[in-house]
């Protein structure tokens, strides 16, 4: 469950909610292992991005940060459009649910949908492997005239290079995971990214695309990704050796009383008797 886009567990006996790290997941033996995004923090960011830095200056981190809980509100809508439910714009006051950029990208993606039927393997599926080292969250497997894809959905100013180890790397843990068997995939199962904010004005010839949105598939092959993540966790390994998750908690309910320091506790207790 989220809020805000962050998992979270809550115990009714204990009285506390924990926002669980959003780097680390649960493997099936209990142990917690890194995720391929977080891996990838480690992959030299390029030229390009330092000159956005530059540009941006102080406001990079709230730039950052916004495009970030967007591409979560526009991740979430997708999944309840691809799981059979409907979505408004409007509450019941008329005031707007999501913002137009936001609600745009959610648009082209149903007409992503409507322009090209697929038959929808997974959605939103969590995948953690000890053997591997490392888990993730894959967006869409899906079949689209006969070819299967892993999709990821993007909704970036930009497709990054990192983004195709990320899916290799996801590649990966579906087949090692023994969920492409149980899905009955294909072992060549291609890698695309079906970007939402593309620079596209329509539909063209042999692609699969239209106004403002593309599904891009991997100019490379999957090995040769994965071989760079593998590199690329090499060296994050080295540099995050031991690192282990954070959880913050808090309580369910608060009072005044209960949120007073156990010592003042027993001091007011004792004054009111």
């Amino acid at each position: 469950m989220k809020i805000a886009g962050r998992n979270y567990l809550v115990d009714h006996e204990a009285n506390r909610i924990a926002f669980l790290d959003s780097r680390f997941y649960r493997t099936p033996s209990g142990a917690f292992v890194p995720s391929v995004t977080t891996i990838l923090e480690a992959y030299p960011k390029g030229a390009q991005f330092f000159e956005w830095i530059k540009k941006h200056g102080e406001d990079s981190d709230t730039i950052r940060d916004e495009a970030g809980r967007r591409g979560s509100v526009v991740h979430e809508a997708t999944e309840v459009l691809d799981l059979g439910g409907k979505l408004e714009l409007m509450t019941d006051d008329g005031a707007p649910k999501y913002k137009l950029s936001e609600w745009a990208m959610i648009s082209r993606y149903v007409e992503f949908r409507q322009a090209h039927p697929a038959k929808i393997h997974a959605v939103e599926t969590k995948l953690a492997v000890d053997d591997l080292g490392y888990a993730g969250t894959l967006d869409r497997v899906m079949t689209i005239d006969g070819i299967t894809y892993l999709v990821d959905i993007k909704t970036s100013g930009s497709i990054w290079p990192s983004y195709w180890l990320q899916q290799a790397a996801y590649h990966k843990l579906l087949h090692d995971s023994g969920v492409a068997e149980s899905l009955g995939l294909p072992p060549d199962v291609r890698l695309a990214i079906l970007w939402l904010n593309a620079r596209t004005r329509g539909t063209a010839k042999g692609k699969v695309q239209g106004q403002g949105w593309q599904m891009v598939t991997q100019p490379e092959s999957t090995e040769h990704y994965l071989d760079l993540f593998e590199k690329t966790r090499g060296l994050w390994m080295a540099e995050n050796a031991g690192q282990q998750p954070r959880q913050i908690s808090y309580q369910l309910t608060l009072d005044v009383k209960s949120a007073q320091p156990e010592s003042e506790q027993q001091t007011t207790d004792t004054k009111n008797k």
